[in-house]
């Protein structure tokens, strides 16, 4: 892992666990579809292990880590979980400390911005407007834009198509496995945070170009015609 520079025009951010801290609103609707699955309730942490791959994912692991459900009831209990998370959306979810302070600086730095994540539309759209956040990014790249998700390098080189980047003048900053994986794949360098969830992942274990405690440290990352942003 080295600390070197990325001459970019534009940057692709995760959204859970990068952007925002959206555990509390995700365990809330977890923990409200299992109670009405009668199924026994889950922790913040278990629920934070969970978060990485969408809402399929996320309800699966609630519904079998350690017990059994079938596919039907997957999908009724996914159904479930939908109900409750538009209910609670945004609700308890907060910035991460740096966010704002580092997506002004690259905005005034003319970067395009572009959020890629798991996080279906219908959920992601609203949270980022919720926050405040909509403005700052030209495109966002939700779980059910294609028929792919992360790790999948299409939604990687999809968002840049629709920046109008080009793929070599492109990093992604992540929290996890499937942000490395999407980026390596797609060609991109990734730097991912320490704060987010990583699927209970040593974040440092995962191979990536560097890591940050906060979005603020990515800005010296970064070079637009040889100056730093």
């Amino acid at each position: 892992m080295s600390n070197a520079s990325f001459d970019v025009d534009g940057v692709l951010f995760d959204l859970d666990g990068t952007l925002l801290d959206t555990i509390a609103d995700l365990a809330e609707a977890s923990n409200r579809m299992l109670a009405d699955l009668s199924r026994p309730q889950r922790t913040l942490d278990e629920i934070r292990s969970f978060v990485g791959k969408g809402i399929p994912n996320l309800v699966q692991r609630c519904m079998t880590d350690g017990q059994e459900a079938s596919e039907r009831e997957i999908d009724d209990a996914i159904m479930v979980f939908k109900r409750h998370y538009a209910e609670v959306n945004g609700s308890r979810t907060r910035v991460y400390p740096g966010v704002l302070e580092a997506l002004q600086r690259m905005r005034e730095a003319e970067l395009r911005l572009a959020v890629v994540t798991n996080k279906a539309q219908d959920f992601t759209v609203p949270l980022l407007e919720r926050t405040g956040l909509a403005p700052y990014f030209d495109v966002v790249v939700s779980g059910d834009t294609l028929s792919v998700k992360k790790p999948d390098p299409a939604v990687v080189s999809h968002a840049c198509e629709l920046l109008g980047v080009a793929l070599g003048r492109a990093l992604l900053i992540g929290d996890s496995a499937n942000d490395a994986l999407a980026a390596r794949g797609a060609g991109i360098p990734v730097l991912l945070v320490t704060y987010g969830y990583s699927e209970g992942m040593p974040v440092d274990s995962i191979e990536c170009d560097g890591l940050l405690s906060s979005a603020i440290d990515a800005l010296p990352r970064i070079r637009r015609s040889n100056a730093s942003v």
